[in-house]
Order: C-alpha cells, then sequence, then structure tokens
C-alpha cells in the first residue's frame, strides 16, 4: 500500500494539529494488521446484533442478561457502536486520507478504544489461569447462579477482542511515530524543549493531584471487592461473583492506580531519567481504561437501575454504592486523561515555537 506525503507545513502551526509528513516505508504489516483487526470484529458484532433482534443464541435459560430488556438493548447497542468504530480507525490509520484527519478526531476515540480494550486484554488471560489453578466459578457466597453466557462464547469474544487490541494498538503505534514522534520524545528531567519541565500551570498539576485522590475511592473498591469483601453488592451479584469477577476488580483497581501515578509522573516530569513515552503510554492507556469502563459501567447500571419496577428483585439491581464507584471511575479516568492532554498540547506548543525560532 502506498501513502500519499503531505505538503511540508508552516512552522509555526502546532505539531499535534497538523498532518505528519507521512509514514515509513510502505510494506504488507499494516494491511494485514487492518485486515486482522476488521475480521476480528465480526464475531462480536453478529452476536450483538443477533440479541438485540431478540435471538439468544450462547444465552442459556436464567441468564441475568435476560432479566432487563432494555438494558440488554441499551448495552448491546453501544457494544456495536463501538466495534464500527474499530473498523473506522483501521481504515484510518492505514489510508492516506487518514494522515489528513485532524488529530482530536483520531486521539479520542483511539484513546476510547485503547480504554475499553486494555483491561480485557489483560485480564482474560489472568481470568484463563484462574480457571486452571482454581475453581474460577466458586467464589460466589450464594447457591450455584445460572451460567450468564454459554462457555464458547467467551472465547470466541475476547479471543477477538485481544486480536483486535493487538492489531489496532501496533496499527497506532506506527502512526504516531510517523506523524508525531517529536510529541512523546525525550525523558523525564530533561533540560529545554527534551523534557516537560514547566509545561503546564499550576491548575492542571491540581488536578493531576485530585484526579489521583479521587481514584483512591474506586481502587480501594475494587480491591476490596477483589478480596472478598461484600460492601455495597447486592445479593444476586454476591452469589454470582467468583474468581473471573474478582479478575476484573483487580484489574481495574490497578489500571486507576497506573493511570494516577503515570500522570503525576507526567504533570512532575518525574522521576527522570524515565522515557517520556513510557510514562505517556501506560497515562494513556490506564487513564482510557478507567474513564471508558467507568463511563460503560455507569450508564448501564443506571438503565438497569431505572428500567427496574416495584416487582423485580432488589438483589439484582446496582446499589447506590456500585454506581457511584463506577461514576468516580469515569471521573477518575476523564479528569487524568484531560490533563494528559494538556501535557501533549504545552509539548507541542515548544515544539512549534523552536522550529519557528
Amino acid at each position: 500500500m502506498t501513502f500519499s506525503r503531505s505538503p511540508s507545513p508552516s512552522a509555526d502551526v502546532p505539531p499535534m494539529s497538523r498532518p505528519g509528513p507521512g509514514p515509513g516505508p510502505a510494506g504488507p504489516l499494516r494491511p494485514a494488521l487492518r485486515v486482522l483487526a476488521m475480521v476480528a470484529c465480526l464475531p462480536y458484532i453478529a452476536l450483538k446484533v443477533a440479541w438485540v433482534a431478540g435471538s439468544r443464541i450462547g444465552v442459556p435459560d436464567g441468564s441475568g442478561l435476560l432479566d432487563h430488556r432494555v438494558m440488554l438493548i441499551v448495552a448491546n447497542g453501544l457494544s456495536v457502536l463501538a466495534d464500527a468504530i474499530v473498523v473506522l480507525l483501521a481504515l484510518l490509520l492505514t489510508r492516506p486520507w487518514g494522515l489528513r484527519v485532524r488529530a482530536w478526531l483520531l486521539v479520542f476515540p483511539m484513546w476510547a478504544a485503547t480504554g475499553l480494550l486494555a483491561p480485557i486484554m489483560a485480564g482474560y488471560p489472568a481470568q484463563l489461569v484462574v480457571a486452571a489453578f482454581g475453581d474460577a466459578d466458586g467464589g460466589g457466597s450464594g447457591p450455584a447462579a445460572e451460567p450468564f453466557l454459554d462457555a464458547w462464547v467467551f472465547p470466541v469474544v475476547y479471543g477477538g477482542f485481544i486480536v483486535q487490541g493487538l492489531s489496532l494498538g501496533t496499527l497506532f503505534a506506527l502512526y504516531a511515530h510517523d506523524r508525531w514522534s517529536p510529541v512523546w520524545a525525550g525523558r523525564l528531567g530533561a533540560p529545554g524543549s527534551d523534557g516537560l519541565a514547566g509545561l503546564v500551570g499550576p491548575r492542571v498539576r491540581v488536578a493531576a493531584v485530585a484526579g489521583a485522590v479521587l481514584a483512591v475511592g474506586p481502587a480501594a473498591l475494587h480491591a476490596a471487592w477483589a478480596a472478598g469483601a461484600t460492601v455495597g453488592l447486592p445479593a444476586r451479584y454476591l452469589a454470582e461473583y467468583h474468581g473471573d469477577q474478582a479478575v476484573v476488580d483487580l484489574v481495574r483497581a490497578l489500571f486507576l492506580g497506573v493511570a494516577a501515578v503515570a500522570t503525576l509522573c507526567l504533570v512532575a516530569d518525574r522521576p527522570a531519567g524515565r522515557r517520556v513515552r513510557t510514562a505517556l503510554a501506560w497515562a494513556w492507556v490506564a487513564s482510557g481504561a478507567a474513564g471508558c469502563w467507568g463511563a460503560y459501567m455507569t450508564l448501564v447500571s443506571v438503565v438497569s437501575r431505572v428500567s427496574s419496577g416495584p416487582m423485580d428483585d432488589a438483589g439484582k439491581t446496582p446499589t447506590t454504592l456500585m454506581i457511584t464507584t463506577y461514576a468516580g471511575e469515569m471521573i477518575t479516568g476523564f479528569l487524568l486523561a484531560g490533563c494528559l492532554a494538556a501535557v501533549l498540547a504545552a509539548r507541542s506548543r515548544r515544539l512549534a515555537r523552536g522550529a519557528a525560532a
């Protein structure tokens, strides 16, 4: 595949807001990754569309998915939209017109896609390990629960997610290197334009500290639930809580912690000597995981709560503490991502001024 090379823009235009000089040498890797990412979306999209249309393929009798039809439609509709965006991103990252797309039109959906896929890429292999060395379904505090989905659904769906994450992540890394590599070059604590010293003002630093403090609550609750605490969890949820869900809570707690630490490193320009791109990558992935999964779970939980009637079992409805935890997770992720965006924008402006001098 060949890519058009954009004309060299004027030096006073910030690098993050203009097309890059073009990608490296053309080869089979990017087209192959594009096809792989798009094909990996098909099983998931097909299942979700079938469920929204009323099919019960892969959904056993007694599954919690059947309790709230409205919630199922909302959650699956959003999921189909998210995977459709993955297909669009795969095209954008590998076609000539993708280099002309404004940065913010690419960065936000790519941040969201990274955040939604990364916890699955980290958590699903860990769940397989738990299942191999322990009773993944045996951690509930109540009687044995009906299966949520047929067993074959999980490797098909999560395997596709992992392939999507690996292929799309590689494509974005290649694209970002071609277009914006000077913005995330250098090391923390380095003098002048090689570092991040003095890039952001006190408001961004305060926001980063506030985000880190806010992360403590949701992270602590997720970690406590993973360790066996029952506070704030409804009866039906507890009955179905097992090793798989404990892994999910632990992964989400870890991503919250990583998002806070990595963002503070970027804002404070410490510890000296560490690569900027390493801290940026951790902050990018972890803030996306916290913000986007927190937003998704908040929406699904609120819809479930609102759609529950007076005759519904309260033990199946998300509690106020659960919704508050998810909302705190969402706010934390978006706040830290805002700090990350401020650092990148300031670095871009500094580089532009240096090029114009």
